[in-house]
């Protein structure tokens, strides 16, 4: 047997440096900060010198790895006692347990020690068979029925050797099933070699046509996609498809997992009598526990695996869709489509209030479209209105040709028409918060407010939706709810504290994404703002009810007071940090005012004539970076693409034509494109480039404006095949296949989805592009 493993001795501080490859002492800095009550974007901001300017990735890595190991340290404890309770606990074991290193090891080591109901080898030991099993493993050269003979005992439920044989059995195979070093070599062997394999159920092959990639399907574990697993899963969860976990290729020979478990216990046919019945014990413990055991452990190592991909592609998706470039202050009109119920209509001015709604009904059963033309000029007319925002839901198509007329018929009004996604509307339309920031105002036409505010400010107004509900995941519903809960929580605070807010103008949604910001005292800010006028200094915050010194150390630093009593209120810099700058007004004679943005004067400043004991090298830079251009948006500027007249509907489509389009969701195995139809197409990763590419997020990312060109268009299937290098050939053929499979799926573009004549950079379609796809 392989020695115990020795106990790491290193703190969890230390683990964790030595994972991510930085200094011990930073990580304990991080996590002294992140135990002090500091959020990520404080510390990844502010305090760069204590933790030797780790970035919000790093902090973020070491958040999550401290929440794993922690919770490591609580399971290692609890199992130290139950075992201890017992009166089990050996020096030897102790070590064992304080060595393992991961949860699933630990679980290993404390199985054959864990409370469970009682087994059939529990009631064999019952019945005094643990000395013939020992007997039988020991000594071979016994011949098995005669050994069982002695221990016939029907007073104990052992009525004849055969039961005394099934007793020994079924406490060998227990034995070999919980010896950990065991579990875990045969359970990493069959990673490595192992395969999923999924078959159609009989009679579903119809109902089940979504999932028919998967309906004779082979793969190495090791090359599932996160994609495929999740699909797959849902196959077996709808009926469809049956899993199977197969330990490694079929062959005609014995199990080499047999063979290891055989070795491990010194079992082998060397023609004693004992031999077979041993040889027959181990392909029955491998059969009926240990396969079992390890199919349990792998499928949740593959779904697992497959969440955390899925959880990563969403939070990237997010995270651009977040940081998109915005509108900005320009009156806008949201139009909500629709048909039977009419287009909902709402005019919003430069700052996001609503000032007009109505409701038009150009399009059947009514019909009223020149008056519907009428009402749009004249609502366009009276407030200024400069953007035209058209929700991406059914009647897009229609309505986006009754903005194209209104434009057409109206040149003096200099509108631009943008598609912008319906996604999670109608969720903030029926919410709360929406019911008390538009109190008097119908359901219907909140969605036409949202449509029109996610065009000024996507980032504003999406952080009033629950982030699942924008849609930009892969099988969002089939993943964790608290790791992507977790993880799309994160991407919204380090984007709005990444981007900043305004803190006379933020909504309370908003504000409780800030650095030390709970969703009560965002709500006590927008009380005081309204009870007693703007913000004029970020020193007022602290007049805020509950808002106390730590809260305010976290979060003066995003706040911006635009047109306060000081300037600085409007940069990112620090309030703990403003003695700094008066040393540089004082230095170069300047007041804060006309030093902010004198880029000459500024860099002819040395950041380390201004270093003290508090403030280092790194604050310094920072600040004199921000006093350059207080206040920035890191978001891109603000882009619209315009689709190919003429082509509104999947039939338009023809192979090798060139068109622009807007990437609206990204995805593991390519990207979907929305090109101005019913339905996205998927530029599959093989067409993105004429290099390998790893991950298609390297090459596009959702918002991104592209050219492609038309490879296929499936019209009975609603899909449409494209690629971003456009000397390629356009013909119907077969996608590349994916995978190392015996019949990996063929990647094909997205069914469904919404027409969308227009769209902006970075707020095209958010829909779950996969859901419409058929494969979520």
């Amino acid at each position: 047997m392989t020695t115990p493993e020795s106990i790491d001795t290193r703190s969890i501080e230390g683990r964790i440096a030595g994972e991510l490859g930085v200094r011990e002492r930073q990580v304990k800095a991080a996590v002294e900060l992140l135990d002090g009550g500091s959020t990520v974007p404080f510390i990844a901001r502010y305090r760069k010198e204590a933790t030797e300017m780790l970035d919000d990735a790093q902090l973020r890595a070491i958040e999550e790895r401290l929440r794993y190991l922690r919770e490591l340290e609580d399971r290692r404890t609890a199992v130290l006692d139950s075992v201890r309770e017992q009166g089990k606990l050996t020096a030897e074991l102790e070590a064992r347990i304080r060595g393992a290193q991961t949860k699933a090891r630990l679980e290993d080591i404390y199985l054959p020690y864990k409370p469970k109901r009682r087994t059939k080898a529990q009631i064999a030991r019952e019945a005094g068979l643990e000395p013939l099993a020992e007997g039988l493993l020991t000594d071979p050269s016994v011949q098995p029925l005669a050994a069982a003979a002695a221990f016939v005992d029907a007073s104990k439920g052992v009525a004849d050797p055969q039961a005394a044989l099934d007793g020994a059995r079924a406490i060998l195979t227990e034995r070999f099933a919980e010896d950990a070093d065991l579990i875990g070599e045969l359970r990493e062997r069959m990673w490595q070699r192992g395969r999923l394999t999924a078959k159609v159920k009989e009679g579903k092959e119809e109902a089940g046509a979504k999932f028919a990639d998967y309906f004779d399907f082979s793969e190495p574990f090791t090359a599932l996609p996160s994609h495929r697993v999740l699909a797959m899963l849902r196959g077996e969860k709808e009926d469809v498809l049956d899993l199977v976990l197969e330990p490694e290729e079929p062959t005609d020979g014995p199990s080499s997992y047999e063979g290891i478990v055989a070795h491990r216990f010194g079992i082998g046919d060397r023609g004693r009598p004992g031999d077979k019945w041993l040889l027959d014990t181990v392909r029955w413990a491998w059969r009926t526990r240990i396969l079992v055991h390890l199919g349990i452990d792998l499928r949740l190592r593959l779904r697992t695996a497959a969440e955390d991909e899925a959880v990563e592609v969403f939070a990237a998706n997010l995270r651009d869709l977040l940081l998109a470039a915005p509108a900005g202050t320009r009156a806008t009109l949201g139009l909500d489509p629709g048909f039977r119920t009419g287009v909902k209509v709402a005019v919003v001015d430069a700052t996001g209030k609503v000032v007009a709604t109505d409701v038009i009904h150009p399009h059947v059963p009514a019909n009223r479209w020149d008056e519907a033309i009428a009402k749009l000029a004249k609502l366009a007319k009276e407030h200024a209105v400069e953007l035209i925002a058209i929700g991406n839901g059914t009647a897009s198509r229609e309505t986006d040709k009754l903005a194209g007329e209104l434009i057409a018929k109206h040149p003096e009004l200099k509108l631009t028409k943008v598609m912008v996604s319906e996604a999670g509307a109608s969720v903030y339309s029926a919410s709360a918060f929406a019911s008390q920031e538009l109190p008097d105002m119908d359901v219907s036409l909140r969605g036409a407010v949202s449509i029109a505010r996610r065009l000024q400010d996507p980032l504003a107004e999406l952080v009033k939706i629950d982030p699942k509900s924008i849609g930009v995941g892969q099988y969002q519903h089939d993943l964790s709810e608290v790791k992507l809960s977790r993880s799309l929580d994160a991407v919204v605070e380090d984007c709005v504290n990444g981007v900043g807010v305004d803190v006379n103008t933020a909504s309370a949604p908003l504000l409780a994404r800030v650095s030390g910001i709970t969703s009560g005292l965002a709500e006590n800010i927008v009380a005081h703002r309204d009870a007693h006028g703007p913000f004029r200094s970020r020193g007022e915050l602290k007049k805020v009810s509950r808002l106390g010194p730590k809260a305010y150390e976290q979060c003066a630093g995003f706040l911006r007071i635009r047109g306060g009593d000081d300037p600085l209120d409007a940069s990112s810099v620090h309030p703990e940090a403003y003695p700094v700058v008066r040393r540089m007004v004082k230095t170069t004679g300047q007041e804060v005012a006309s030093l902010i943005g004198n880029t000459s004067v500024l860099r002819s400043l040395r950041p380390a004539d201004f270093v003290d004991d508090t403030f280092g090298l790194p604050t310094v830079t920072d600040i004199l970076k921000e006093l350059e251009k207080p206040g920035r948006d890191p978001r891109p500027a603000f882009r619209t693409a315009t689709f190919k007249e003429g082509v509104e509907k999947i039939s338009d489509l023809a192979a090798g034509m060139v068109l622009e389009g807007v990437v609206t969701n990204v995805a593991a195995f390519g990207a979907f494109v929305d090109v101005g139809v019913h339905q996205d197409g998927l530029v599959h990763v093989s067409a993105m480039s004429k290099t390998f590419v790893k991950d298609p997020r390297d090459v596009v990312k959702p918002g991104d404006i592209v050219k492609v060109k038309v490879l296929d268009v499936d019209i009975p299937r609603k899909r449409i095949s494209l690629t971003l290098r456009l000397d390629d050939e356009a013909a119907a053929r077969e996608q590349p296949r994916e995978g190392r499979g015996k019949r990996a799926p063929r990647q094909r573009p997205a069914p469904g989805g919404k027409g969308k004549p227009a769209a902006p950079a970075g707020s095209g379609a958010m829909a779950d592009a996969l859901r419409r796809a058929g494969l979520a």
